[in-house]
């Protein structure tokens, strides 16, 4: 068998999974080997916050296709004694030595490809783990990485879905990239249930057990991260590594069908989701089966004229802050409300004035208490450039790709900029403050389209969360010209062609092309009992557990 194929197609999914319940404690992850870290250390006693820091290590390791400690990571967190919701920005920033200037003189003013190590922000990751625990944990971090160490070291089966990507991206990404060939089987990916090694990932983490994040971003590692990048082309420096820090965010909500949906702010797009949902408030969606063409039609046009919003406002809040009260407020919702024709599609939507107003992994933990995080790590596109620091196991990003090279534009290049960002958690809280759970989906621009997609069928529907995550899902394709519209197998054919008939440029996506629809995890507390109910997306390899 070629390493490439597969018995079957597991995104031609036909089979059908029951939501988990449980009490003492439960993770929602998209690796099983990852889930199974995050309960060995609610089992040790630890938080919601030290379970997702070893989630998000053990993801490090086994869906390296998709995240790791060379990018970024945001999370939000929900403290059962003080019923607050927390927003933590583990994004890093565009190096010193970038500006728009030194892209013109190398004649890559114009547009600066994906994988360039001009690409390459500071990896957030490590600094967002290590505050996290800081803040809401309770084990030390050599406990909590533990799990992950074991997995780099003694090695794991790959699962499916990651293989896949795997191969794809050994053929492709790693291939090309420094040292790029440090993450592959001697230059090819591994094969499903093929056991896979990276003792130079576990020689990373022994040093942040032991040292915190300084070990990363000084001494050794720091090091070879900036040598490699120069070596590239780079400009990542040392010093851009040493000041680092990721920062502790207000995060944003809007109400919505008596309850709060909460985001991290800009400079990610969690925005965007939210800004659909306050347009959705003014309609009826539970009086619309959850497939017809008419409610189809208004979360699409919602979604589009909230992409229209958020590619214009979001930026890095200290260099171009967004008006948010405006853009969130009930206000503005309903003005962007009348914006939708029911019988027909708006492509050329622009961005709104608000009111003056006073390829990612995504995991979510709950423990015994009522703690919950809901975290998001990645690397980007893939492995991000698949640039590898020299011995030590892990790829650096590429979300630099995500700035304008528009000066003009609230989202320019700048040094020490942080780009907008893709990736989101998303968290809900009932009317008395009480949390309902964590959910998300991970996706690059997919990502508030599947927030919005299952907030919707949790809170409108009321369906459990894992109903909510294997229901066929829409996405705009904002990178295709058009505003194409990608509709998951599983949507009627004859819904699509009325779709079509309203003027959505739509078209049928299945197999492998369904990992365009994202893969999400949501866990739901019931208030009363503190029973927990998850779920996990049948597009990837993971699983719900308990304790």
């Amino acid at each position: 068998m070629k390493p490439e194929t597969f018995a079957r197609d597991p995104l031609e999914f036909s089979s059908r999974r029951s939501p988990v319940y449980g009490r003492g404690g439960m993770v929602a992850a998209s690796q099983p080997l990852a889930a199974a870290a995050g309960t060995q250390i609610l089992a040790q006693g630890g938080t919601a916050a030290d379970a997702a820091v070893a989630v998000a290590a053990a993801l490090n390791v086994t869906e390296p296709t998709s995240t790791g400690l060379g990018g970024d990571c945001f999370a939000l967190y929900y403290s059962a004694a003080t019923g607050e919701v927390s927003a933590l920005n583990g994004s890093g920033r565009a190096p010193a030595a970038l500006t728009l200037e030194r892209l013109r003189r190398e004649g890559l003013g114009e547009a600066l490809p994906p994988m360039h190590p001009y690409t390459i922000t500071v990896p957030g990751a490590c600094a967002g783990w290590c505050d996290l625990a800081a803040r809401f944990g309770r084990l030390p971090l050599g406990d909590i990485l533990a799990p992950a160490i074991e997995l780099a070291e003694g090695g794991f089966p790959v699962a499916p879905v990651t293989s896949y990507f795997w191969q794809r991206a050994a053929d492709g990404q790693l291939a090309r990239a420094l040292n790029g060939r440090e993450l592959t089987l001697d230059g090819r990916g591994p094969r499903p249930g093929e056991i896979f090694r990276n003792p130079g990932l576990g020689q990373t983490l022994r040093r942040i057990a032991a040292g915190g994040a300084a070990a990363f971003y000084q001494g050794d590692i720091a090091a070879a991260i900036a040598a490699t990048v120069a070596e590239a082309g780079g400009c990542l420096s040392l010093a851009d590594l040493a000041t680092h820090a990721s920062t502790w965010e207000q995060p944003i909500s809007v109400e919505y069908r008596g309850h709060r949906v909460w985001e991290c702010p800009p400079n990610g797009q969690g925005l965007a989701a939210l800004l659909a949902l306050n347009i959705l408030r003014q309609f009826d969606l539970s009086a619309l089966p959850p497939l017809s063409v008419e409610r189809l039609h208004l979360q699409i046009e919602a979604m589009r004229l909230a992409f229209a919003d958020a590619f214009y406002y979001i930026a890095d809040p200290a260099f171009c802050p967004a008006p948010l009260a405006g853009l969130l407020s009930a206000e503005y919702g309903r003005e962007r409300a009348a914006l939708i024709d029911p019988r027909r599609t708006r492509l050329n939507v622009a961005h709104g004035t608000p009111p003056a107003v006073s390829d990612t992994v995504y995991f979510c933990v709950v423990d015994g208490a009522g703690n919950a995080c809901s975290f998001i790590n990645s690397n980007y596109m893939g492995f991000g450039t698949g640039i590898v620091p020299h011995g030590w196991g892990f790829s650096l990003q590429n979300r630099g790709h995500n700035f304008s090279l528009d000066p003009q534009h609230p989202n320019a290049l700048a040094p020490g900029k942080r780009p907008y960002h893709t990736i989101i958690p998303g968290l809900i809280t009932r009317a008395d403050g009480s949390l309902y759970g964590p959910f998300g989906v991970m996706g690059g621009f997919m990502q508030p389209q599947g927030h919005l997609q299952t907030a919707i069928s949790l809170l409108d529907d009321g369906w459990d969360p894992q109903a909510a995550l294997d229901l066929p899902r829409f996405c705009i394709e904002p990178a295709v010209e058009g505003g194409r519209v990608a509709l998951e197998a599983g949507i009627p054919e004859a819904v699509a062609a009325a779709l079509v008939d309203l003027g959505q440029p739509v078209h049928l996506v299945s197999g492998w092309g369904r990992a365009l629809f994202g893969r999400g995890q949501i866990i739901v507390r019931d208030p009363a009992t503190g029973v927990l109910c998850g779920g996990s997306d049948p597009r990837a390899d993971g699983c719900a557990r308990v304790i």
